[in-house]
């Protein structure tokens, strides 16, 4: 938390508020990738039984 607030001091409020929003969107976009992946893989799985 003291590291937070370090950088809210040095930095200003919209850029710490901007930094961790796209820390959070990070993760979302890697889970989301992971399902395109995940998704390709059983449509192409699906074609093969038919």
């Amino acid at each position: 938390m003291e590291v937070w607030l370090n950088m809210l001091q040095n930095l200003g409020f919209p850029i710490v508020v901007t930094f961790y929003l796209l820390m959070r969107i990070e993760a979302k976009l890697d889970q989301l990738a992971a399902s395109i992946v995940r998704l390709d893989q059983t449509l192409q799985e699906w074609g093969q039984k038919r």
